[in-house]
């Protein structure tokens, strides 16, 4: 891990007397675990050959369909409600205030285009669930994982029902998930995974117990040793397209939305709160904050959210025969059950997307547009694919790319408010947030509105994660929590530290 931090800290440009503190704090862990350095990945030329031609960005841009920009906001503006920030939390935002009020005049500003950051970057999964699976909503809130499951489950058919009341083509398929276990794990985990399936089971969810034969029988992998397929709660989607059908719905219910338009700014004044941005300002008698992995406008947030950067690949389109040779014929979505997991699902046009296991933090909590990039990455995604699929030897990658994901330490959205309770928020989704990012957002709007609802009464919404530590010991420890995470993908054991982390609430599963 020490060899590892020093060549992470010449990257992203630690400040050298910084250096020395991370390097005797990650070489005194390492002595304390004992354990080996992270694994890399094999200079394999049909791994690296497989990503050469990719173009580096995400397979969803390559679309007909990406609309015109709109114009960024150079005049003052008034409105009942200011949303900042254009991703699935604000659009959602936008849409159900509109809904609620359709006199509300609403303004929503986005600092780039719609879908350009996460909302368009991701995997397309939509899962029901808004804890980040029921293994953390029972250890975090053991008394509401009943009711948080059928709030979720309520949230994803609420979102089915939108996308058809708006026409949205956005590739919509409610086939469910299958969470995979295989050889790459500890056998530990498929205990752990049947433990779930019980839970679910028993809370009235649809899920399916595969053993081996069974899940070999969904999807054909040498690898796979087990899986839970659930039925009911998790769907694919477009997730650009489904960005885009979000902003043209809210535009055909009078909401105005300006692009290229960063706030950097906000004011109390006793008509309400003053948005500023480069060229201009906005005059809001509410705010909704929807900045995701983004740098806080409020200072109280900026020690509750860690970007980390997440990264994928998608494959040229299959041939007939190379789709028999995996089967998939129901089409779900997979994912692994370890700690650095994988996501993977089949497109509209029968690619495979590929992604995750690295979840990169840069020093300083960095987000910018070159972190995107990382060929090391996409070069090891490239072997652990071609190990899972061997029969798919010779398919080569379209598209590589990355992406900024909003974590915090409960791994799920939460809220809050400020400036005498005329601003919101909700951020934290760490990167299940494409379908709860429209609960987080009736919720925000309900504090915004002064609604009390079963949900604004549960103890996940009234509740904060743990903050994180500054610098140097936030880079510190997620380097050193990524090393504890490894080994225990390995072992199945949690070791002294990630032990230490679970005891303080920081505990990291995923």
């Amino acid at each position: 891990p020490a060899e590892a931090a020093a060549t992470a800290a010449v990257r992203c440009e630690i400040p050298r007397s910084m250096r020395e503190t991370i390097l005797a704090a990650l070489l005194l862990l390492t002595l304390l675990g004992g354990g080996k350095p992270m694994g890399g990945y094999q200079q394999d030329e049909r791994f690296l050959d497989a990503i050469a031609d990719a173009d580096s960005f995400p397979y969803w841009f390559d679309d007909a369909d990406e609309p015109e920009s709109n114009p960024m906001l150079v005049h003052a503006e008034t409105c009942d409600l200011c949303i900042v920030g254009g991703g699935y939390t604000g659009l959602w935002t936008a849409i159900l205030a509109k809904e609620r009020d359709p006199d509300r005049d609403v303004v929503l500003i986005e600092a780039h285009e719609i879908a350009s950051a996460a909302s368009g970057r991701n995997g397309g999964f939509m899962d029901s669930s808004l804890t980040h699976g029921i293994a953390n909503a029972q250890q975090r809130f053991p008394d509401e994982v009943g009711l948080l499951e059928d709030l979720g489950l309520e949230n994803l058919n609420e979102i089915e029902a939108a996308i058809k009341r708006y026409n949205i083509d956005c590739d919509f398929e409610r086939n469910g998930v299958i969470e995979i276990a295989s050889t790459r794990h500890s056998a530990t985990y498929l205990d752990e995974l049947k433990d779930d399936y019980d839970q679910l089971l028993e809370i009235g969810h649809k899920v399916e117990w595969l053993d081996e034969a069974a899940v070999r029988k969904e999807v054909a992998s040498p690898i796979f040793t087990g899986g839970m397929w659930c039925k009911d709660t998790a769907a694919l989607v477009d997730p650009a397209r489904l960005a885009w059908g979000l902003k043209r719905a809210a535009e055909q219910l009078g909401v105005r939305i300006y692009e290229d338009t960063k706030a950097i700014g906000l004011d109390y004044s006793p008509g309400g709160i003053v948005v500023e941005t480069p060229l201009s300002k906005v005059h809001a008698k509410r705010v909704a904050l929807a900045t995701n992995a983004f740098k806080p406008l409020l200072r109280r947030m900026h020690n509750y959210i860690a970007p980390v950067y997440d990264y994928c690949l998608t494959t040229e389109p299959l041939t007939p025969q190379q789709l028999e040779s995996i089967g998939w014929k129901n089409r779900q979505g997979l994912s692994d059950i370890s700690n650095q997991f994988h996501y993977y699902r089949l497109t509209a046009d029968n690619r495979i997307l590929w992604g995750g296991y690295d979840a990169v933090y840069f020093f300083g909590g960095k987000v910018n547009s070159e972190l995107e990039s990382r060929p090391e990455t996409w070069a090891k995604l490239s072997q652990h694919f071609f190990e899972t699929f061997p029969q798919l030897e010779g398919v080569r990658f379209s598209h590589v790319w990355g992406g900024a994901i909003d974590t915090c330490s409960r791994y799920s959205v939460f809220w809050g408010q400020a400036m005498r309770d005329r601003v919101a928020y909700a951020i934290g989704y760490t990167g299940l947030g494409v379908a709860s990012s429209r609960f987080g957002a009736e919720v925000m709007l309900d504090m915004i509105d002064g609604r009390k609802t079963p949900a604004t009464q549960t103890q996940f919404v009234r509740s904060k994660p743990l903050p994180f530590p500054p610098e140097p010991f936030r880079f510190i420890g997620i380097q050193t929590t990524r090393w504890a995470l490894n080994r225990e993908d390995k072992s199945g054991k949690r070791n002294l530290w990630l032990r230490s982390l679970d005891r303080l609430g920081l505990g990291f599963d995923s």
